[in-house]
C-alpha cells in the first residue's frame, strides 16, 4: 500500500505539472479557462485512472474474480465529462465564436492526465510539449500565413438619399475588400434601407480603412462592421 501511495503521488504531481504548463499558456493569453482549470482537469483525469489501474490494491477485501479491470471504460467516462466542460468555454458573441481552442486544450489536457494515470509518462511528456508548442508557436505561424479575414457589414441609409448597391460595392472594393451574400432590408415603415453582406480582406488593418471611408459617406446614417473570428 505504501508503494501505491508514492506511485499515485508521483502521478498526481506529474499531472499537476503537465496541466499547469498547458494552462499557463491559456492564462497568458487571457482565456477564462486557464492555469487552475487545466491543472485540475489533468489531475482529476489522472486520479480517476488510478482508481481503475490500482483496483486490486484499493479493494483488498474483494475476491480477485470480483474485480473487473478495464481502464478504457473510465477513460470514456472522463472524456464524456470533459465534453460538458469544453462546451462551457465556447461562447458566441453575435457572429463571432470564441473558446474553441481553449475547449480543445482542455480535451488534450484530460488526455494527458489519462496517460499519466496509467503510467505512460513518455507519451504524456511528449503530448504536453507538443500541446504547448501548438498553442504558442502555431499562433505565430498562423499569423504569418496568408489568410482571408471575414466580417459582417450592415449599412443603414434614409430611403430617399440611399446610395446604390453598385456605389456601395465600389466603396468596399476601394478599401481592398471583397463582398458576397448581399441582402436588402427595408425597415422603419419604409423610411430606411439597410444592406447586409459578408466582407473579406487579406489585412486586418483594412477594417479601419473601410470604417473611415464609410463614416465620410454622407448618405450613410449608420453602419456596423464586425470581424468574424475566434
Amino acid at each position: 500500500m505504501e508503494s501505491f501511495f508514492f506511485e499515485g503521488l508521483i502521478n498526481l504531481v506529474a499531472a499537476l505539472a503537465a496541466g499547469g504548463l498547458i494552462g499557463l499558456e491559456r492564462s497568458y493569453n487571457g482565456r477564462p479557462a486557464g492555469f487552475r482549470t487545466h491543472t485540475l482537469v489533468c489531475m482529476s483525469s489522472s486520479l480517476l485512472m488510478l482508481l481503475t489501474v490500482y483496483q486490486v490494491e484499493l479493494l483488498p477485501a474483494l475476491p480477485i474474480e470480483a474485480i473487473r479491470i478495464d481502464p478504457t471504460r473510465m477513460a470514456q467516462g472522463i472524456m464524456t465529462g470533459i465534453g460538458f466542460l469544453g462546451a462551457g468555454v465556447i461562447m458566441k458573441e453575435k457572429l463571432t465564436i470564441r473558446g474553441l481552442t481553449t475547449a480543445a486544450s482542455i480535451w488534450i489536457t484530460a488526455s494527458v492526465g489519462i496517460l499519466i494515470g496509467v503510467g505512460f509518462y513518455s507519451a504524456a511528456a511528449a503530448a504536453t510539449v507538443l500541446t504547448v508548442g501548438v498553442l504558442s508557436l502555431f499562433r505565430w505561424i498562423e499569423a504569418w500565413l496568408p489568410s482571408l479575414h471575414y466580417g459582417h457589414l450592415r449599412v443603414t441609409m434614409p430611403r430617399g438619399a440611399a446610395i446604390s448597391k453598385e456605389r456601395l460595392g465600389e466603396i468596399i472594393d476601394g478599401a481592398s475588400f471583397g463582398h458576397a451574400n448581399l441582402s436588402y432590408i427595408q425597415s422603419g415603415k419604409g423610411e430606411t434601407i439597410e444592406y447586409q453582406m459578408t466582407v473579406r480582406t487579406r489585412k486586418l488593418e483594412n477594417y479601419q480603412r473601410l470604417a473611415e471611408t464609410l463614416s465620410k459617406e454622407k448618405a450613410i446614417s449608420e453602419f456596423q462592421l464586425m470581424p468574424v473570428g475566434d
